[in-house]
């Protein structure tokens, strides 16, 4: 048998899909699955959509690249549709999350030397996750993304989430800071959601010290959770805020947006991507932020994510395999009292397609956008079903 090519950077399930309409994947076998996982987070707006498909088509057919060495219409129009949306007031394209954050931590250093600060460190969170190349690992709240790849990049200062004591205190004790770095929900640390006030009080304290408020909404942008950002829920204004996944709806574009004196910071030369806000990613990006707020997409989101919520409070609360059930609008978890790891596999043969994350006691549930309420229904009475019957095997273990 010949040896697999492709490094062993993934624990695959056993399937290979090789079509997908809406909410729904085809595999190899022509079995189908309900996609409540959306890629994690980024097909927003369901697989084959019409007009991501036709913008691809369409401008795949007449431009794909040029290079940033020269003026990019399209660029420009998305970075125009983006800062109305947002507050901020410009742009920087790359072609992934990690790649925007990448952009907004250089963006904190150069504020900081530009403040006289030698060595400027930023606050991140325990159980964040912000990517994996160098910095963002390093900048990652999970010791497993980081180990066996120190030394690790500098300049960061850990924090617990949803504690703004414990950052005033670091301010107090600690003149090197120049900015905070916090994702509006923990993602991969399992859809962990902070006090209704706890980005506004971010706020403050980073207007008290002169800090750069920047937001990771690689995962919560672009509808997820109701509002296009999720910081719009706060009323507040971030300094920079990332985003990725859903803004292509499965084609690679990231962005790093930023306010005031963040927006000035890079100057040319300081940064760049030879690939990031090609005219064919700011088309689709173009299409895909349209079909959002034109069909009202983060109303949906919050409606549809209330409806899903709710459906599973009724079925699962009071058991006790279940710790928690929380959400966000399309951002939903059912946190379990024990590990859960082989229900992604048991949720497969049953035609549901999720994620098994928090170390392997929360189910992640990342639907599209669009989904209707009928195959949200079936989302929730197919994986309660299999939650209690999984429970009840569980229960019946003989324990060591």
């Amino acid at each position: 048998m010949p040896q697999q090519p492709l490094m062993n950077t993934y624990k695959r399930l056993s399937v290979s899909f090789e079509r997908g309409e809406g909410c729904w994947l085809y595999d190899t076998d022509g079995n189908k699955y309900l996609d409540a996982l959306s890629g994690i987070a980024v097909c927003g707006l369901g697989h084959s959509h019409p007009a991501v498909t036709t913008a691809i088509c369409e401008q795949a057919s007449q431009l794909i690249h040029t290079s940033n060495l020269y003026n990019i219409p399209l660029q420009e129009q998305l970075a125009a549709r983006l800062t109305n949306i947002s507050g901020m007031d410009k742009v920087f394209f790359s072609n992934s999350g990690a790649e925007a954050n990448e952009a907004a931590i250089k963006i904190a250093r150069k504020f900081g030397h530009a403040k006289g600060i030698e060595k400027p460190s930023i606050i991140v969170m325990e159980s964040s996750f912000h990517g994996r190349t160098m910095a963002t690992l390093s900048a990652t709240g999970n010791r497993a993304v980081q180990a066996g790849f120190e030394p690790l990049v500098g300049g960061f200062v850990r924090a617990p989430y949803n504690d703004a004591e414990a950052i005033r205190a670091i301010a107090a004790n600690n003149k090197n800071i120049v900015a905070i770095l916090v994702e509006p929900i923990l993602g991969e640390g399992g859809v962990l959601i902070p006090a209704d006030d706890y980005l506004a009080q971010l706020r403050s304290i980073c207007d008290d010290n002169d800090w750069l408020l920047m937001l990771d909404e690689v995962q919560t942008g672009n509808g997820r959770t109701g509002r296009y950002f999720a910081y719009q829920h706060s009323y507040i204004i971030p300094d920079v805020v990332t985003t990725a996944k859903g803004l292509g709806n499965g084609f690679p574009i990231g962005a790093c947006l930023a306010k005031g004196r963040a927006a000035t910071t890079f100057t040319p030369g300081a940064h760049g991507s030879t690939f990031g806000g090609s005219p064919l990613a700011c088309a689709v990006g173009l299409a895909v932020t349209d079909t959002i707020m034109n069909e009202d997409l983060c109303d949906r989101a919050a409606s549809l994510g209330k409806r899903i919520l709710d459906g599973f409070k009724e079925q699962l609360e009071g058991m006790n395999y279940v710790k928690e059930i929380r959400g966000k609008g399309l951002m939903i978890a059912i946190e379990l009292n024990e590990a859960g790891s082989e229900l992604a596999i048991l949720a497969k043969v049953k035609g549901i397609l999720l994620n098994i994350t928090g170390g392997g006691h929360v189910i992640r549930l990342l639907p599209p956008l669009v989904m209707t309420d009928t195959e949200a229904d079936l989302l929730v009475n197919t994986l309660s079903k299999l939650i209690k019957i999984y429970a009840a095997d569980e229960r019946s273990k003989p324990r060591s």
